[in-house]
This record gives structure tokens, C-alpha cells and sequence, in this order.
């Protein structure tokens, strides 16, 4: 199983935090470094010193980082237009030399629009509009050079695009889809994903999710075994239940909760529950980290926790 570290900087975060904690994951071999794209905090945090941008930060880790992959968890389609989505996202592509991945969603904080001035449609055209999104970003990355690229939408009509600049990764940078949605969300991600994410999700309701896009690539006459299946779970890994606590504490969290919820615990408990998550088929999971200042943590989980799984 792959261990991949995922951030959440609109709780408080600068650009050099989430630098250190990115240098820090690929320093001790974590395979990616994501981030969530949210422009307001959630719940009783400051938020200081403010929102980053998720695009804006992935161009700057992009040339302060070497190796690790970089991505979103997810990146809310409603913050930008497909067009010059598919630019940037080529472009931070190209400036990391291929090592980019794009996790797209509806969105779903209403607050955050209201906050910022971002139109919030209905959750139905919500999904009308990713749908359309990612049949324009695909189509704009898979355009062969020196083509056009047409696309007749309703919400983002195309003509005559010369469909540049190109990513680094051909066909394209790897598209992540998820959620819990019964239907439109198995469905989108039979067409479009390369990986399917579920955050935050119980072994029992990942199975579930992950069997409905199964069914969704039957359906579609795709392979499932062409499909990468990944969870997202908080963590709070201690040597012993001492610093578990002290972990849970500086999070707001209380140590049993993250037992049942997260992957939290001794270095044992964690390697259990991945295991878990393995036996259903999830190879990958996205380890939350919320206490950014807290490096050692990183390094714990390296030397403790992904040797064994």
C-alpha cells in the first residue's frame, strides 16, 4: 500500500509550512503530497494567516520539491473554468516535470462561495457542470498536436481551441474522482478516473462505494483492475498512548474517535487498520495531517508504519 500525505492550509497555513511538510514527505519517502482546495476554514480554528491557493501552491512546490507527486483532494470545480483549469494544471505539470495529478470534485461548501464571491449552483447542475468539465479537460489535454478541439456544452462551450499548452504525462496528468454519491459519482468515475478516492469512510462503506464503481465500469465495459481505489484518513500515530493523546490533542480530537474513525494509535494499531482498508482493495490511502508544525510525526509513520504495509 502506498502512503500519501494530504493537507488541509485552509485551517492555518502558510506557503513555507506547507513546503516544510511537503520536503519532509518526500525526504522520507511518502509517495505524494496533497492538498485540499478550500478557500475558508471549518470550524473553530483562526485560519491564520489565511487561505492559499491550491494551484498557486502546487506551481511553487513545483520547482521547491524534486520527486513527489503533487495533487488535489479535491479541487472544486466550481472555483474555475475548464479551460483554464487544463492550462494551469498543464502547466504546473510541465514546471514538475510530470509529476502532477488532478482531483477534481462538484464542491460542496456553500460558505466558501458566499465568502468569496463564487457562484454556488444546485448540487444537480453542480454535477452537470464536473461533468462537462471533465469531458472539456480530457479532451483538451488528449487533442493531438497541431488539432482543434471542439466541445458543443451547455455551461462551457469549446471551438476551435489549439488545445495547448500539453502536460508533461501523456496522455494526461492521472484524474482522481470520489465520494459517496450512489450514482452520478460511480458513473463519472468509470469514464473519466484513473484513481477513485473515498475520505474518511469506514472499511464497510468503502466496500460499498468502491463495488458501485465496479458495477459503474462493467457497465461502461471497463476494467476495474484499470482503476486505482484510495481512502483518506485522518492521522494520529504515537509511540505510545501518551503521545497519541498529545496528538489528539493538538488537533481538537480525542483519542478513541480517531481510533474508530482515522488511522490513529501506536505504529501497530495504524499498520492493523491500513490492513484493513488493503483486504477490501484500497492501495493507497492519503494520510491527513493537520498539525503541520509537527514534522516528527512524518518521520514516524516512515520508519514505523510504511515498511510494514
Amino acid at each position: 500500500m502506498e502512503l500519501r500525505i494530504f493537507t488541509e492550509p485552509q485551517q492555518g497555513a502558510s506557503y513555507d509550512q506547507l513546503l516544510a511538510v511537503a520536503r519532509r514527505a518526500e525526504e522520507t519517502g511518502f509517495g505524494a503530497f496533497f492538498r485540499s482546495d478550500h478557500y475558508l476554514k471549518m470550524g473553530s480554528v483562526s485560519g491564520d494567516p489565511g487561505p492559499t491557493d491550491a494551484w498557486t501552491t502546487l506551481a511553487g512546490l513545483a520547482r521547491d520539491t524534486k520527486t513527489i507527486r503533487l495533487g488535489t483532494l479535491m479541487t472544486a470545480a466550481t472555483f474555475r473554468l475548464p479551460g483554464p483549469l487544463a492550462i494551469t494544471v498543464a502547466q504546473v505539470d510541465q514546471m514538475s516535470g510530470g509529476r502532477v495529478e488532478l482531483g477534481i470534485g462538484t464542491g460542496w461548501f456553500a460558505e466558501e462561495h458566499t465568502a468569496y464571491g463564487i457562484p454556488f449552483p444546485p448540487l444537480g447542475e453542480r454535477f452537470d457542470r464536473l461533468e462537462e468539465q471533465l469531458a472539456v479537460i480530457t479532451g483538451l489535454w488528449e487533442t493531438p498536436a497541431g488539432s482543434t478541439f471542439d466541445h458543443p456544452g451547455k455551461y462551457y462551450p469549446v471551438s476551435d481551441s489549439p488545445a495547448l499548452p500539453k502536460p508533461v504525462q501523456q496522455p494526461r496528468p492521472p484524474i482522481l474522482l470520489g465520494g459517496t454519491g450512489p450514482k452520478r459519482t460511480p458513473r463519472l468515475a468509470a469514464r473519466y478516473a484513473d484513481e477513485f478516492n473515498l475520505p474518511f469512510a469506514s472499511v464497510e462503506d468503502s466496500a460499498a462505494q468502491f463495488q458501485r464503481v465496479k458495477d459503474a465500469c462493467a457497465e461502461a465495459d471497463r476494467d476495474p483492475a484499470t482503476m486505482t481505489w484510495s481512502n483518506a484518513l485522518v492521522l494520529c500515530c504515537g509511540r505510545d498512548d501518551a503521545e497519541v493523546a498529545r496528538r489528539a490533542a493538538a488537533i481538537g480530537r480525542e483519542p478513541d474517535e480517531l481510533r474508530e474513525n482515522g488511522a490513529a494509535g501506536t505504529p501497530a494499531e495504524v499498520v492493523d487498520k491500513l490492513g484493513r482498508y488493503a483486504e477490501i482493495g484500497s492501495e493507497r490511502v492519503y494520510l491527513q495531517v493537520l498539525d503541520l508544525a509537527d514534522l516528527d510525526h512524518l518521520e514516524l509513520v516512515a520508519a514505523e508504519v510504511m515498511r510494514q504495509v
